[in-house]
């Protein structure tokens, strides 16, 4: 028999904590099923936008995020040369959308959102299986290996691969591959001081950003086949592709061990689905609409769709109407703008980078102006824990 006001969160991530947090802000009890034994995400840092931490501000943990991270915002667009041919300023962007764009650690965020939970909460090592997406009148049910649960409402946050996804829409054609494949580090590297950037190259880019931590987290993409891998070592591979860039990725490079180098290939949802949810169960972030990297706003969404998701918790439908739209919308945003950065034509590149460093001069807001809509979103509930009034409210 399904316990009143019990939720369970398939996947431990980003987007399923927030989740689990926000309902059980709500007043639910809730159960996090993690299939790796511990919550130690993958990947290395994440950037989080205002319109995301508006919506951490909603579970109370919007400020302590700002305290913790590193404000970003300040530095631009490179050639492999070095040239700047586009800056971007973090004063800018905090006046137009009303907070600042911040950096840290995915392990910190995780750490910080399972704090919020209750002890007992959270259980890794665990299989799940939805067994039943639940309707009206009937509980959900979710299979693991310790026997079965019966809940008033499941939520799908188990990424890109998701297995609920395939339960609830076994048509659906699932993830396809981007194109591309990234690169990640997460280092100290000491001596070394700079801007903030991305360097755009044929077929190829490189960032590197500071963490309030004294570390650096840097990351490189490049079009290849699916599935491939260095012939020797991670490391020796950015090396071929990137070593002879402009500083300070050399730097960063020769800081690197080869086990610090995380390679994933990248994949998104070009169909998208037709729903966010069936019967009792929900999805949420990559689960529901995985998208490139490429504007920093995949993980940024699970956050809203999590607590988006608890102020409709009591009707999936209005769930649904509120994320697809917007959610289907930006994920497109999100290939176009890896096309647009990981082009290969050297004519093409000439073109691209001499429109956007000719805008950039005449007209700096235009490149801001690609995140309207995005970044100045606010969520449904109120109070906002900061006391600040999100700037799409004003």
């Amino acid at each position: 028999m399904a316990q009143p006001g019990h939720a369970v969160v398939i996947g431990g991530g980003i987007g399923g904590l927030t989740a689990a947090v926000a309902l059980h802000r709500r007043g639910l009890r809730v159960t996090v099923l993690e299939r790796a034994r511990s919550l130690q995400p993958v990947g290395a840092a994440i950037s989080l936008a205002p319109n995301s931490l508006r919506a951490l501000d909603v579970i109370g943990l919007g400020d302590e995020i700002r305290d913790l991270a590193a404000w970003s915002g300040d530095g631009g667009l490179r050639t492999p040369s070095g040239r700047w041919f586009s800056r971007s300023s973090a004063e800018a962007a905090t006046q137009r959308f009303g907070g600042p764009l911040v950096l840290l650690p995915r392990a910190t965020l995780i750490e910080r959102l399972a704090a919020l939970l209750p002890a007992d909460a959270v259980r890794t090592g665990v299989a799940a299986v939805l067994s039943d997406s639940g309707g009206p009148g009937r509980a959900a049910r979710v299979t693991t290996p310790d026997g079965e649960l019966e809940t008033e409402l499941v939520v799908g946050a188990d990424g890109v691969r998701s297995v609920v996804r395939g339960v609830l829409f076994p048509g659906h054609p699932g993830p396809v591959y981007s194109g591309f494949t990234t690169w990640r580090v997460m280092i100290p590297v000491p001596g070394v001081r700079f801007a903030s950037h991305e360097t755009w190259g044929p077929g190829r880019l490189w960032g590197t950003h500071p963490l309030k931590d004294g570390r650096v987290y840097a990351y490189g993409a490049a079009l290849t086949p699916a599935g491939g891998r260095a012939p020797d070592d991670e490391k020796s591979e950015l090396l071929r592709r990137f070593g002879d860039w402009h500083d300070p990725i050399p730097a960063v490079l020769a800081a690197a061990r080869p086990e610090d180098v995380l390679r994933h290939d990248v994949h998104h949802i070009a169909a998208p689905l037709p729903a966010y949810h069936h019967g009792r169960t929900a999805l949420l972030g990559d689960a529901a609409h995985a998208m490139p990297p490429n504007i920093g706003q995949g993980g940024n969404q699970a956050i809203e769709d999590a607590v988006v998701l608890a102020h409709h918790c009591d009707d999936l439908a209005a769930y649904t109407a509120a994320r697809l739209p917007r959610t289907t919308a930006i994920a497109r945003q999100a290939v176009r703008a890896a096309r647009l950065s990981l082009m290969s034509s050297r004519a093409g590149i000439a073109v691209r980078d001499t429109a956007v460093a000719a805008l950039s001069r005449a007209k700096p807001a235009l490149v801001l102006r690609s995140f309207d809509g995005i970044a100045d979103w606010a969520p449904p509930q109120r109070p906002y824990a900061s006391g600040q009034t999100p700037a799409g409210n004003r």
